[in-house]
């Protein structure tokens, strides 16, 4: 059987690896879409020139569709869109701007597009920008998040009464169950990110991976809203930030203490105490770095074993 989201996406399963910085190159992606899923290449952490070997790269390894996860606060966009066409990506989810600027460009050219939410009146604004289908994001999810700080459990439900369009839940999920859950709520598919995050084809720094692996609950938490809240792992950096706002720190002194490149150094780089580690909530319920292919696995087995007649997209 098939769901809107694979007859979409062309893909077996309706699971699409998050497109996350310092984690997303093209053996992640690669590794998802062969396992059934969509891989995203994560092209905001990307150079032009990096973003394109990566692309190239990607389509060597798999020849399953994958896409292109692009932020459109990204500087140099527009050779990331280049890039995409020229090398005829099948699918791109954008995100963190306005759907419109990009969305008929792409869709021209024969693309399906996504866009990443977090409230009902964004999810309106990408349906209406014609984008194919929505991604809606609860505040659970790792990175960058809405200002709404609405959960997965409230957001899915109330979007799927107000789009048309196929819906994709994503904050928080790393299990089978929750993947079951997200689809009682009303999601045509799900968008995992730390799970993914924490395998072994990950680009990220092993070190990261492990941190994912030794959180437990309450171990991130939502800050800097000031500049775009960021859920993160409690680390060191952390600590400056929570020092920062009892001193009464201004949005000048926040933005300045952030600097650049703090994730890089934290997810890639694998520094734990001045680098910034993006995660989100589900990371409690990640215990072991795996294989991609042993995260569909398990997360196959454990829906089978629901016995839910609807998920029998799950049974190929």
């Amino acid at each position: 059987m098939t769901n809107k989201i694979t007859e979409l996406l062309k893909v077996q399963y309706p699971v699409i690896q998050g497109g996350m910085i310092w984690n997303s190159g093209w053996r992640l992606a690669s590794a998802v879409s062969n396992s059934g899923g969509l891989g995203l290449i994560g092209s905001g952490s990307m150079y032009p020139d990096v973003h394109e070997e990566n692309v190239k790269k990607c389509q060597q390894a798999t020849d399953k569709p994958f896409g292109v996860n692009l932020p459109m606060l990204y500087p140099d966009i527009d050779k990331h869109i280049e890039t995409i066409i020229k090398y005829k990506v099948p699918v791109v989810f954008t995100s963190a701007g306005n759907p419109k600027t990009w969305t008929e460009i792409l869709k021209k050219e024969g693309i399906t597009v996504v866009h990443v939410v977090s409230s009902v009146k964004f999810a309106l604004k990408a349906q209406e920008a014609g984008v194919d289908a929505v991604v809606a994001e609860g505040f659970e999810a790792g990175g960058h998040n809405g200002r709404e700080e609405t959960t997965t459990f409230c957001l899915i439900p109330n979007v799927k009464r107000h789009i048309d369009v196929p819906l994709i839940a994503a904050g928080g999920i790393a299990t089978g169950s929750q993947i079951a859950a997200a689809m009682v709520l009303g999601a045509d598919g799900v968008q995992l990110g730390s799970r993914f995050a924490a395998t072994h084809e990950s680009s990220s720094h092993l070190n990261y991976k492990n941190r994912i692996v030794q959180a437990g609950e309450g171990d991130t938490i939502l800050t800097l809203k000031e500049l775009g809240p960021v859920r993160m792992m409690k680390t060191e950096f952390y600590n400056q930030v929570v020092e920062a706002y009892q001193n009464c720190a201004t949005k000048e002194e926040l933005a300045e203490l952030l600097g650049r490149a703090r994730p890089k150094k934290g997810m890639f780089e694998g520094d734990l105490t001045v680098g910034e580690l993006q995660s989100g909530q589900s990371s409690a319920l990640i215990d072991e770095i795996k294989s991609v292919q042993q995260v569909f696995d398990d997360l196959i087995d454990e829906i089978r074993s629901l016995k839910f007649d609807f998920l029998k997209v799950f049974e190929n």
